[in-house]
């Protein structure tokens, strides 16, 4: 038997056992089921500030978990011991919705605010995702989602409700640079304007030397985040070496800089990092 993921863009056709692109998906008994439901590779209270988010619940602790995989593929990623993994690469714990939920609430006298789904790529294991954000609300705590905001259509519609806020990472704004990381730029921008629409949202751009940092590009990816609303935080990231693109120098602290200031003629909250 086989069967189509929808859960993203790529729409993996996968035979009888059968794993997709991101690792993290299967095809048993003609049925896509999430391989990394409740394992988790990844466990700590972060400041909300890590995520990043600067203006949802300032000053607060979140318990962020993260698992394994990822749909995209991007040469720069920090994360990719365990983004890039696939089933039995890795260790995992096993953690259900119940259990993660229990341990938020044990946390709360420490100043955790929720659960944050971050790491990896957290919607390659969307269904964990989603049981826990119902149980998290149920117990009056809040969600937080860091995604780079590949995903389908109809499945980010269904999550939004359960999420309080999102950093959705826009990775560029070139279909062009978008297709070397295996991603798709019209896909992150539908995420990003739904998002805005039911729960707070932050972006975040990592600024690649020669890639994707000139000023006409962040002057359109700021100009198009306006048009959604101008009050989206932007978040400028600076670049540093990482997994395939050792060979690159940082990005400048100057030109993170410059390119900040660009982007505020249009936005009214643009945040320089790792600067």
């Amino acid at each position: 038997m086989s069967a189509n993921c929808e859960l993203c863009f790529h729409r993996c056709r996968l035979e009888e056992g059968q794993t997709g692109f991101c690792r993290a998906r299967v095809c048993r008994n003609g049925v896509v089921v999430p391989l990394n439901y409740g394992r988790l590779t990844s466990l700590a209270l972060d400041p909300i500030e890590k995520k990043p988010l600067r203006r949802f619940r300032p000053g607060s602790l979140i318990l962020s978990v993260g698992s394994f995989g990822c749909n995209l593929r991007c040469p720069f990623c920090q994360n990719h011991e365990i983004s890039m993994a696939g089933d039995g690469s890795i260790q995992t714990v096993d953690v259900s919705p119940g259990q993660l939920v229990d341990k938020a609430e044990a946390l709360i006298p420490q100043g955790n605010i929720g659960v944050a789904y971050t790491y990896n790529e957290p919607l390659v294991g969307y269904e964990y995702v989603r049981d826990c954000a119902a149980l998290v609300h149920g117990r009056g705590m809040v969600n937080v989602l860091v995604t780079n905001g590949t995903v389908a259509e109809q499945p980010w519609r269904e999550l939004l409700p359960l999420l309080d806020a999102a950093n959705i990472d826009l990775k560029g704004f070139t279909p062009a640079w978008y297709r070397r990381l295996g991603g798709d730029l019209d896909a992150v921008k539908r995420s990003i304007t739904l998002a805005a629409e039911r729960c707070h949202v932050e972006v975040t751009t990592l600024l690649v030397p020669g890639e994707n940092d000139s000023v006409e590009e962040i002057r359109a990816l700021a100009k198009w985040l306006a048009s959604v609303r101008p009050d989206i935080p932007l978040h400028l990231s600076r670049f540093f070496p990482r997994y395939q693109m050792r060979d690159h120098l940082p990005t400048p602290v100057e030109q993170v800089y410059r390119l900040a200031e660009e982007a505020r003629a249009w936005l009214t909250h643009v945040y320089t990092g790792n600067c």
